[in-house]
């Protein structure tokens, strides 16, 4: 029997973790995961595309469990009272190939994105860094708020959305929580005096969310919003001024910010910087970017998280996904009709 974590059950569980130790137990087995990158199967994400979005497969897998998240991307869903982002997902057991846990992920896929800008920016963002520029404030906002605190000791927030009720929300859901936050009048002076700025707007558009004299020395850039084709959110000269870091360049070259940049453009995968391989930020003034788009092993990690936290409880309910009858042959025997001697019996 496969073990189903559905939205209520996972919110309990973060309830029951806090959101700031859920997300920093997601980084902690996403950096482990990523330190290992050369046992993983990986390939870029299937994306089906349409005018008004995407939907996406996210598989990843080692020699034990094999994942994948089903995801979709529509702006528009918002309009209609419908979440931008949607997800499940799957862990199976690689052996024999039965799924162990089905998940929901439209919440855990919040977290695990939260937890992977905050994992990013604390190799990459200065050790000093404690003001936050946060433009989009949509369903992600808060997510990276409290990750961006539970790993890197964010304390001020300056605020900007062109909605204004996607400001008062995210003001709403801050109160009593820690945060010193100040709703700034636009994009430019939101960054005033920030040390990091996250980009998470939604729109499917090549948009400049960020021009580049907004871009100061030592900024570090985490870049959520530009993850489809099509889809960006920084000027191309904040690229060429800095250090662009990416999960899986084979999938961010098409999908992220540097879809702007010639093929060649020069790129440090993130696997890298955490497993020593690579240098994260070399100085005080150097401008860093994480471009990131999401990617499987992440999710991988995420569900793996989850997996590992309820194993052993038996107060969550068990899907019978996958036929077990006695002869493993006899799969016909299950939709057999009884013949009439049977059924008089």
């Amino acid at each position: 029997m496969t073990v189903y974590v559905g939205v209520e059950d996972l919110c309990r569980l973060v309830a029951s973790v806090g959101v700031e130790p859920f997300i920093a137990g997601i980084a902690d087995r996403i950096e482990s995961d990523f330190r290992r990158w050369r046992e993983f199967d990986k390939a870029p994400r299937y994306a089906s595309h349409s005018p008004d979005g995407v939907i996406e497969l996210m598989p990843a897998a080692d020699r034990r469990r094999f994942s994948f998240k089903y995801v979709n991307g529509h702006p528009k869903n918002t309009r209609l009272g419908l979440q931008t982002v949607a997800a499940f997902g799957v862990l199976a057991d690689v052996d024999t190939g039965y799924p162990v846990l089905l998940s929901e992920m439209t919440v855990l896929t919040a977290l695990r994105t939260a937890a992977t800008s905050a994992l990013a920016a604390r190799y990459l963002a200065r050790p000093d860094s404690r003001t936050m520029a946060l433009i989009g404030l949509g369903a992600q906002s808060e997510f990276q708020a409290l990750g961006f605190r539970a790993l890197l000791g964010i304390e001020r927030l300056q605020v900007w959305d062109i909605d204004p009720a996607a400001i008062a929300k995210f003001r709403a859901n801050m109160a009593g929580l820690g945060f010193h936050v100040t709703a700034a009048r636009s994009a430019p002076d939101a960054v005033l005096g920030a040390d990091v700025i996250t980009t998470v707007t939604a729109d499917k558009a090549q948009a400049t969310i960020l021009s580049d004299n907004m871009v100061g020395a030592g900024i570090h850039i985490n870049a959520v919003g530009g993850d489809c084709p099509g889809k960006t959110e920084l000027a191309p000269a904040i690229l060429s001024r800095g250090t662009v870091f990416v999960e899986y360049p084979e999938q961010t070259r098409i999908e992220g910010e540097i879809q702007q940049m010639p093929a060649d453009f020069p790129v440090t995968e993130l696997w890298r910087v955490f497993a020593g391989e690579a240098p994260g930020r070399s100085s005080a003034d150097e401008i860093t970017i994480f471009d990131s788009v999401g990617f499987g092993i992440e999710d991988f990690s995420a569900l793996s998280y989850v997996h590992a936290l309820i194993e052993g409880r038996d107060d969550l309910p068990r899907l019978d996904l996958i036929v077990a009858p006695g002869d493993p042959r006899n799969l016909f025997g299950l939709v057999r009709e009884p013949q009439p001697e049977q059924r008089a019996a």
